[in-house]
């Protein structure tokens, strides 16, 4: 059973004895996390790793000098005291959810990481009496506050500028296959397959609320198809395209978005003002599917525009034809 919020004790309850133990508890956590972050960085990006399995180290060295001033004060019987067990207390983000982070974001965390631990070694240090517990929590502090500086001391020394260009070049790799790819087939299938129905029940019935929960239902289904589809048919694992819940929210939402974007005009009552902003809007939507296929699949740009502009064309075009037959 979880300790609920009655159960914890505020910070400034604690004994130095359970302030040092929480200390070294808060250190064993960070090296572990450390060392989640090199475990999983170390097939694609070996450099980051080797600088979280430094950064894990110090911490392992942290909790050694706490324990050696525990033993010395206290003796050997370290009091079980965690973070979740003082209210208001920086919590760390659960292990399991750092598994799927980007890179960059795992940088992040680490800093606030670095941070959060200085600043608690400061108030630490503000509570004690003793002089030698005082300059090691101030010394402690000091070194959590120019970790971050350390770090990057270390990537200079062990990501060098050209492991993290290739790291870098890893990294858009993953973005491009986890989120623009299912986003840009979601895009085109959103945009391009709701055509059709939406502009031949424009022109059919020329009512425009009838067009647009047409549209609204051709977009939502087309888009929670997409999503499932994406999701299910690829778990990641063998090809490499990362988490299947991402690639498949990528594919659904944009799938949506794209034929929403020409049914929302229809929410305006005159027939043909919803309908010229329709068709901008269409305009608009195709070429932004040409310049993402320039921009993140290096399609040349006018081949991708002949493709998308022309195909989509042709889907408006049967879409009237068969409206106003």
């Amino acid at each position: 059973m979880g300790i609920g919020i009655s159960h914890r004790r505020r910070f400034a309850e604690l004994t130095e004895q359970e302030v040092l133990a929480l200390a070294i508890s808060s250190e064993e956590d960070d090296a572990r996390i450390y060392r989640t972050f090199a475990h999983g960085l170390r097939g694609a990006y070996p450099g980051s790793a080797a600088m979280f399995d430094e950064m894990a180290a110090e911490e392992d060295g942290h909790r050694q000098m706490l324990i050696d001033l525990h033993v010395a004060r206290f003796g050997s019987m370290i009091p079980l005291i965690r973070r979740e067990h003082v209210a208001g207390f920086f919590a760390r983000r659960p292990v399991w959810l750092t598994e799927n982070l980007g890179l960059e974001r795992i940088r992040d965390e680490a800093r606030a990481m670095e941070h959060d631990a200085a600043e608690f070694y400061l108030r630490a240090a503000a509570r004690t009496g003793d002089a030698a517990t005082r300059k090691l929590l101030g010394d402690l502090a000091a070194a959590e506050a120019t970790h971050e500086r350390h770090a990057e001391g270390l990537e200079a020394d062990l990501v060098g500028p050209d492991v993290r260009t290739g790291e870098d070049k890893v990294a858009k790799r993953q973005f491009i296959l986890t989120w623009v790819q299912p986003g840009l087939a979601g895009l085109m299938d959103g945009s391009v397959s709701t055509l059709a129905p939406i502009f031949a029940t424009a022109f059919a019935t020329q009512n425009t609320w009838t067009t647009f929960l047409v549209g609204l239902a051709a977009s939502l289904g087309a888009g929670i198809s997409m999503g499932f589809t994406e999701a299910a048919h690829d778990d990641g694992v063998l090809s490499g395209r990362g988490s299947p819940f991402k690639r498949g929210l990528a594919s659904g939402v944009m799938t949506a978005l794209g034929g929403l974007g020409h049914a929302l005009p229809y929410l305006i009552p005159d027939f043909w003002t919803a309908t010229s902003i329709a068709m901008v809007v269409v305009f608009v939507e195709l070429w932004a599917i040409a310049w993402i296929q320039n921009r993140y699949m290096e399609t040349p740009f006018l081949r991708a525009a002949l493709q998308v502009v022309l195909g989509g064309a042709l889907v408006f075009a049967t879409g009237v034809l068969i409206g106003s037959g």
